[in-house]
Parts: C-alpha cells; structure tokens; sequence
C-alpha cells in the first residue's frame, strides 16, 4: 500500500510513498536489532564512527540542492534558506556529533572502601524516533546526529506530510558507509507506525518531537504506550506558545521586525515549535511598537517558497491551513481585533496553495483561545502590560515552557525575569538562539529531554558501574 504526499504550493501529487504498518515497524526493530546485537556499529572503534558520520556530512554538502529541493516541495521550507544555511547548518550538526564519537568514557572513582571502582559509558540501544513534519532536515538530523555518535541502532518515522527527505537522508548515510539496520526509515501514518514503535517491546527508547495543535496529547498517548510495554527510555519534546517581551528602554526599531520573525510571520509560516507568538509589550511604547510591526509587515512577500524573493510559503496540509484559518475566526469572535491579515491567498490566480496571510490581533487577552492553545500558522497575539511582576506571571500563565524572549537594556530586568521565567530556552535581545554547543528542551507540558549540545548525545547513552575489591581486601 502507499499514500500520497502533497505539495502544499499547488495541492498537487510530489510521490507515492510506501505505507508502512506494525509488520513495517517490527522488520525494521528486527533489523535494528540484530545491528546492535550484532553488527559492527556499537563496536567500532569511535574515530571509526567519526569517520563515517564526517562522510555522511560531506555527502549532504553535496547533495544540498536536491535536499533543499525535497523540504521545499514537501515542507514549504524557504529554498533559498535551505540551500544557503539550513543543510549546511545541519551537516556541521553531523560534524559536531562525529567529533564527540571518540570522547565517549566513563571515570575511575577512588571509592571509600576497599574497592576499585569505575563506570563505563554505553549506548543505551534500539532508538525510536517520531519526528514532525515542519523542518524534516532539522528533525532527522537533531535525532540521527547523537544516537549515531553514540553509537545506537534506530528506526526513524518521519511525517506522514514530509517524507522524502528522510529517505533520501538515509540512502546517504548507507553510500557513507553506516551499515544496514543502523538507520532504518518506516514511512506511514502516525496512529499505525507511530504507535507500533511506542509499543514495541524491543525498542530500548522512543524520541518523540511532535510539534502541532494536540502535541501535547499526542505525547500523553506515547506515554501510555510505552507505560504498558517495556517501560523504554522516552524524550518528549511537544512544543510551546512563547511569550516574546519587549520592555519601554527596547529599540523598537531593530526589535518590532525581530518580533515578526520570532512569530514567524514569514520563513516558515509559524510552523516552529519554539515561535514567540506572545507578543508582550510595555505600555510606554506600544502604539510605537505597533506601527513598526505594520510598516515591515508591508516589504514582506507571500508565495511560493522556490522564489528568492518571497518571505513566507504555504501551510504544510489542507489540514493545518484550515486549523488555521479556524483559529482566526476564533479570535474574531473572541473579541481580538485584527489589525493585519486573516484571510486566504490566491498567490497565482489559480485557487490553489495553503497559503495565509500572516496575521496580527491586538486587544488579546491571556483567557482567548489564540493566546492559550499552539496555532503553528502566521498569527502574532499583542498584549500591552505595565509591570515585570505583571508580565513574568503572564508569561508564565500557560501549560507550556519551550522558549521565551526578553528584549530590554536593562541588565537587572534581564536577569530577573530570565531567572523566573518557566522556560527551557530564553533569548534575551535576540531570538531563535540555536548553536551545536546549546541544548534545548522543555518545561511543563512542553516535554523533557533535550536536543542539541552534549546533552543530547547523553540521552542516547546509559552508565554501568563496577566495583572490583582490592588485592588482600577483607571483600576477598
């Protein structure tokens, strides 16, 4: 069986992909399984790891057009973003985990009795990952990247919206030499395949990334399968509704358009789980703040994402796009007025293409459903607040914590409301903050676990310690 992937600038057929189900799932555990058990891959010697990840990296280089290509076509990822920073970014990604390979070791512990002791660092197993559909490079590349270097076996299921990527990405790691049964990628639907790896008795641990309305729940199932399966390692990661807080002493010239890419207006047409839809703004330069938003709302183009020229694509599926436009109608008839944008486009002429316009609501309270729930569109909330007390607990007032930014000049308002703000990541004078060497993950319900930095390479690895007496010890 296959199922069809849509290009969301067009409404029309890419590519029939195959349609993998549990029977999918369990010859890929198998195979996943005997690599580790059995293959070379947990034993090679790590510079040897590192060899071959530095090949798969120097492949994707290679490769970047055609990758470009496939996230655009399937994702509406921007091209030109793609082909000049988001592949290269992720293949040094692949570099940084190739370069902790070899650095993987435990400590020898001067124990208080008459013991030697030491810990060994393994690789914790058969990995699952379920990754979302908004940034198919970056997801596959954040999961793989880690649990190669750590030397794991894994089954990667990519979304069912975006699939070609995946594919492509792991024909690449087999021509750099990652032997077969390493990366194993089953194709399919989330309710099938999703939940046969979340079950699957053989898989040591599940790495979840769902970032959409209802992640949260999503998250809540896997939970629940996992819990009646083998009680495997699990990492969550269900996204957010970032608040993004501007102070009186910001510059609202540099940071009104910073604020329109935080929300993601344009590039990628709020589909990123970290966005700062939140718009908080101090009182004393709001009216300011929001004619800046309005007069770089109007350089900004909406279109087809192979276009150099263009800020903002389509929506990923005829079901987000509708999602979306549901939520407009929702903080219409919640009292919000909308200040820019709400409606469809027609980019060519043709009634065809999920595209929205991007979307700002002032007169947003924290109890309406756009500031409460994860929208993943172009939809920017404004809300005017007087003090830091005032906004740390509206900030705070949400079941997520993903991310958070703060824009002031004043180091001691920084301070405190980084330090009390319930968040996993917070960017101060800027946002998107992301580097190789800096983790990220969530509080509350927006997950546990984290990608990037060392600590993800450490979520893929479990230690073992052993304890040896001492020659002539009374433990002899």
């Amino acid at each position: 069986m296959t199922f069809e992937t849509i290009d969301p600038r067009t409404e029309e057929v890419i590519a029939n992909v195959s349609e993998g189900d549990k029977d999918d799932v369990d010859l890929a555990v198998t195979a996943a399984r005997h690599a580790f058990d059995h293959s070379p891959w947990p034993r090679l010697p790590g510079c040897e790891r590192r060899r071959i990840m530095l090949k798969f990296a120097d492949l994707m280089d290679e490769n970047v057009e055609e990758l470009a290509a496939l996230d655009t076509i399937d994702a509406a990822n921007l091209y030109s973003l793609g082909k000049g920073m988001f592949i290269h970014g992720t293949a040094e990604l692949i570099r940084y985990y190739a370069g902790a390979a070899d650095k993987i070791h435990g400590e020898t512990l001067k124990m208080s009795r008459d013991l030697h002791g030491y810990t060994l660092v393994e690789p914790i197993g058969v990995v699952g990952h379920i990754i979302p559909w908004n940034f198919p490079t970056q997801m596959f590349v954040m999961k793989v990247g880690p649990a190669l270097a750590a030397s794991c076996t894994m089954i990667v299921k990519p979304a069912e919206q975006t699939p070609l990527s995946a594919l492509y990405y792991a024909y690449l790691a087999k021509l750099a030499g990652v032997p077969d049964g390493v990366i194993n990628v089953v194709t399919g639907y989330r309710p099938i395949v999703g939940a046969s790896i979340s079950s699957h008795m053989d898989i040591d641990m599940v790495v979840l990334n769902v970032s959409f309305t209802g992640s949260t729940e999503t998250g809540h199932r896997i939970m629940q399968a996992i819990a009646t399966s083998n009680l495997k390692v699990v990492s969550l990661e269900l996204g957010g509704k970032s608040p993004f807080i501007v102070f009186d002493d910001a510059d609202v010239d540099k940071i009104a358009p910073l604020a329109l890419t935080a929300s993601q207006q344009v590039l990628f047409q709020g589909q990123i789980c970290v966005a700062g839809t939140r718009i908080f703004v101090q009182e004393g330069i709001y009216d300011k703040f929001v004619t800046k938003l309005l007069e770089e709302l109007k350089t900004w183009v909406v279109g087809d994402p192979f276009d150099s020229n263009v800020n903002q694509g389509p929506q990923v599926d005829k079901k987000q796009y509708e999602k979306v436009l549901l939520y407009i109608e929702n903080g219409k008839r919640e009292g919000a007025t909308l200040l820019s944008g709400g409606k469809p486009l027609d980019t060519k002429g043709k009634g065809k293409g999920y595209y929205i316009e991007p979307t700002i609501f002032t007169d947003v309270t924290d109890d309406m459903i756009i500031a409460k729930e994860e929208i993943f569109g172009p939809i920017m909330s404004l809300m005017k607040f007087k003090s830091v007390e005032e906004v740390i607990k509206r900030a705070n007032g949400t079941k997520y914590g993903l991310a958070a930014g703060i824009m002031t000049n004043d180091l001691n308002i920084a301070n405190t409301v980084s330090r009390s703000l319930r968040a996993g990541a917070v960017w101060i004078n800027c946002y998107f903050g992301f580097d190789n060497d800096l983790p990220i993950g969530g509080y509350k319900r927006s997950g546990f676990g984290k990608d990037m930095g060392m600590d993800a390479l450490h979520k893929y690895l479990q230690h073992k310690s052993i304890a040896i007496p001492i020659y002539n010890s009374p433990w002899l």
